[in-house]
Order: structure tokens, then C-alpha cells, then sequence
């Protein structure tokens, strides 16, 4: 059964843009196309939906279209822009913003390069980022633990430019071709190397544009790739990170009647799409026609069951006029997972925030588990005290999946772990986790991370779980101590 929308109680003061969930539990989002940052906050009990907005400090750009990630410390790096305040610029920008301290710092970007852009990046295992030039074939690597870039392998094609870059389990990185579709490659941190992954069958990316859509790590370790050709397909790695994988071809996308244009595919031309807890994917599409700069709605949002050979009626249909310019499109909207298991989804073309509430329980193999921390001595509870930090560790603390995919132009992946604790009475605190073991994703054999109790949380016997792509673990008990 699909699950239900709803509109926030507090409806954002500004226009959202990209979103990120912060390890407090808070989400940031951009005013789209400004230096302008807020921050979405949940209330007592851990409700998104009647959450309340505040200001951040304004970024040194004002990007649109960029690349973006949550660091392994909980920092965030920022870089590039395809706009900077409306106008096309391809910054060639970055910086990082410090939740603690509300603080933004300018960094440099790889040396050498003459734009950013709206460029390709991945977060690696170890927490390094790997970024793709938009001009040409390099590739770089930014360490925010040095804050120092270095060179890695170069693509096989000739720029990374429009592509969807996807972790996968094995902590390479897969992406489509936009140039030289319909080809495919992988990257191996081991190596510094590109490798071929093969021809994705049915051809994803529109020629005239060179878009695609987003790609989608599944719980079975497949990646979903979504075209804007009105095509899908299935990426199955290889046993070994040298070899190419295998690719199957996907169910068509569906096909609408429209006045005036007639009967045309809906296809993912920068567009998003997220993993759900219940194992489905959450998925914005709109009409596609194979024109570059024809973007066409109605917005028609669909959940579908990876593995099923067709897609079923949309959960939502947003406009009813394709050739309305102040409709908003699917290149409008990113969506984000947040831990209560489910999504913001935000709209730069007006200023509202949908909230979607999927139907069904959480997935029971995306389930993490608390495996050892501040337990006392008969591991009976743990036992920790207000405003000090604790170690924590366990099984799936980063997920099944980077979860959230938009493209090029939205990178917002949610692969790490959030602690929250819970009260008898329902009321939650989110604890601010950074210093995680691993950035990966399907990690079987336990991640660390820590976590800082909030000053606020009284004395007393709590639950505690740790929550990762929307799914939370089992709780355990936890004692605050005075």
C-alpha cells in the first residue's frame, strides 16, 4: 500500500533547496540559490512534521546545483555550483560548515582545475570525497582531516559531467556514462583506478541533454538506475572489484497521455529518488521528450518495489499543465530520509515541504544493532551522563544504502549513523555522533561511532537506539547517571 503525504505544520519561510541531515538529528537546507542556511528542528518528541525553523550562518557562495556530504565528523563540505545567485557561473568554490560552531570556512579547491560546477561526488569508506571535473577526465580527492586534495584516476570517458555517482557495498563507486553512453564504469580505492562495469543495455541518458537520473544501492546490493530515456536498469557487481558486473534491463518507465504533446514516456532528467525503510523506492518523474532544454511536468511521484516488472499508479501527481512555466518539475524537488523512517520532500520551486509517511514496517535486514558501548558490568544497560561523549558500536550503523539520489546537481546520501534516546513518555533527544569507523554502506562487521548525550537530558532510565536510513535498531536500555 503507498503511505500518505502531508503538508509541514510549519511551512518553511524561504525556498528549499538542498537538504542535509545533520548528526544531530536537525535538518539543514538551503534557501535555493543563496548564501541563506536553516535549519529544520524536530520537536520534543521527535516529530518532523511540526518542527520548527531557524537561521544558519550564511555561506561564503551562493551555489545552485552543487556537490554537498555530511563528513564522517559531522562537518559539512560544499562545492562548486552550476549558478551563483541565478546567474550561470560554475564556482569553482568549497568550503566546509561546523554545526558546533555555526561556522562556514572557505577551502581550496583541487589544484589546478578551473571549475566546479555542478561536479559528481561520492563519499568514499574512509571518509574521503572523491569528486569528477566537469571539463574534463580528472578526478580528485579532498581528506577533511588534512583538508589537502590529491589526484585520482582519471574516468575512462571524457568528463564526468551530468553523471549520478553511487557507493556500493563494496566501497567502489558505480556510475552511467553521460558521455560515451551507453557505458559504464567503477572506481576502486584500492587501485586509484576506473575500471569498465559495461554497457548498461538500455540506453539511460538522454543524447541531446546528456542527463540521467538517480541510482539506488537496493537491500540485495543491485543498484536501480533510473533513465531519462523512459528507462530502467539493474546493476549487479561482480564478485571481485577487477571485473565488470553484470546489467539487466529494467521495467519501462510509464507512459502518460498529454494535451497538445500526445503520448510520452516519464523519465528521471534530474530528478530524485530515495530508498525506503519499508525496502521501496520513492521516485520523481516527469514527461521526457529528448529535447536538452525541454523539462516538462506534471511532477508524478511513484513507490515502487525493486524486482517488480511494472510500475504501478503514482502516489502523487503534482501540476496538470505540461506547458506551464511556473509549474513546478521534477528537477525541482530532492528528497531526503530522516530517522523517524520518513522523507522531506522539498520543492525550490515553491516554498512548501511535503512530508511522506510510507506504508509498512521497516525491512528487518536493514535493521542495526548495538553490539557493545558504556554497558555496565553485567551488560544489563548502558550507562552514560548528560553532556559527555560515548563510544558505540554495532552491525548496519551506516545503513543499506546511501539511501537518497538525485544526480549530479543534489548529492544528499544519509549513510551513517544517528543515536537518539528515548523517554517513557515519548519525549527524544538526539545525540550529535561524529568520528564514525566507516563511511561504507552494508557494513556487516560492526561500525564505531560517538556520541555526545545532550546537556539537556535529565537523570534517569531511557531506551537508546541507533537509527540509520530511516531504520532504527532495537532499543537497549540506557541509565543517565547524575
Amino acid at each position: 500500500m503507498p503511505g500518505q503525504f502531508f503538508t509541514l505544520q510549519n511551512d518553511p519561510p524561504f525556498l528549499p533547496g538542498t537538504m542535509l541531515l545533520l548528526t544531530d538529528g536537525t535538518v539543514m537546507c538551503q534557501e535555493s540559490g543563496t548564501r541563506r542556511w536553516w535549519r529544520l528542528t524536530p520537536n520534543a518528541l521527535g516529530i518532523y512534521w511540526s518542527g520548527t525553523w531557524s537561521r544558519l550562518a550564511d555561506s561564503p557562495t551562493s551555489p545552485r546545483y552543487f556537490a554537498s556530504a555530511v563528513l564522517r565528523d559531522g562537518r559539512v563540505f560544499v562545492a562548486g555550483g552550476e549558478y551563483s545567485a541565478g546567474i550561470l557561473a560554475d564556482l569553482n568554490t568549497a568550503a566546509i560548515y561546523d554545526p558546533m560552531a555555526d561556522k562556514w570556512t572557505s577551502i581550496n579547491g583541487p589544484i589546478g582545475w578551473i571549475a566546479l560546477g555542478d561536479l559528481s561526488n561520492c563519499v568514499l569508506e574512509d571518509g574521503r570525497i572523491l569528486v569528477g571535473s566537469i571539463v574534463d577526465n580528472q578526478c580528485a580527492i579532498y581528506d577533511p582531516d588534512s583538508n589537502t586534495w590529491t589526484e585520482a584516476g582519471r574516468k575512462k570517458n571524457l568528463s564526468s559531467n551530468e553523471e549520478t555517482w553511487t557507493l556500493l557495498h563494496d566501497g567502489t563507486v558505480l556510475t552511467v556514462n553521460c558521455i560515451d553512453h551507453p557505458g559504464s564504469q567503477r572506481y576502486l580505492p584500492e587501485t586509484n583506478k576506473w575500471v569498465d562495469a559495461g554497457s548498461t543495455i538500455a540506453d539511460l541518458v538522454e543524447d541531446e541533454s546528456r542527463e540521467i537520473g538517480p541510482a539506488i544501492l537496493l537491500p540485495n546490493r543491485r543498484c536501480f538506475c533510473i533513465g531519462a530515456t523512459g528507462k530502467t536498469a539493474y546493476y549487479t557487481p561482480p564478485p571481485f572489484s577487477i571485473a565488470t558486473g553484470h546489467w539487466n534491463e529494467g521495467p519501462l518507465l510509464p507512459v502518460v497521455d498529454l494535451p497538445g504533446l500526445g503520448q510520452l514516456p516519464l523519465g528521471a532528467k534530474d530528478a530524485p529518488a530515495c530508498l525506503l525503510p519499508n525496502g521501496r523506492i520513492l521516485i520523481a518523474l516527469g514527461p521526457v521528450n529528448g529535447k536538452a532544454m525541454d523539462y516538462l511536468g506534471p511532477t508524478y511521484i511513484y513507490e515502487f518495489q525493486p524486482g517488480s516488472p511494472a510500475f504501478g499508479d503514482p502516489v502523487l501527481v503534482v501540476g496538470d499543465d505540461p506547458h506551464n512555466p511556473n509549474q513546478p518539475k521534477p528537477y525541482h524537488w530532492v528528497m531526503l530520509p530522516i530517522p523517524s523512517g520518513e522523507v522531506l520532500l522539498a520543492n525550490a520551486k515553491t516554498r512548501s515541504v511535503l512530508l511522506y509517511k510510507p506504508d509498512g514496517p521497516p525491512i528487518p535486514e536493514g535493521k542495526p544493532a548495538i553490539m557493545n558501548g558504556p554497558f555496565d558490568r553485567d551488560r544489563n544497560f548502558l550507562q552514560v551522563r548528560a553532556g559527555e561523549t560515548f563510544t558505540i558500536s554495532g552491525a548496519l550503523f551506516n545503513g543499506l544504502s546511501q539511501a537518497a539520489s538525485y544526480g549530479d546537481d543534489a548529492s544528499m546520501a544519509t549513510n551513517y549513523p544517528l543515536v537518539r534516546i528515548e523517554s517513557p513518555a515519548g519525549t527524544v533527544w538526539y545525540c550529535r555522533t561524529f568520528g564514525h569507523s566507516s563511511m561504507g554502506v552494508n557494513v556487516l562487521d560492526g561500525v564505531s561511532t560517538n556520541f555526545t548525550v545532550p546537556a539537556t537530558v535529565p537523570p534517569g532510565y531511557y531506551s537508546i537506539r541507533v537509527v540509520a536510513n530511516g531504520i532504527p535498531s532495537d532499543p537497549v536500555p540506557v541509565w543517565v547517571l547524575e
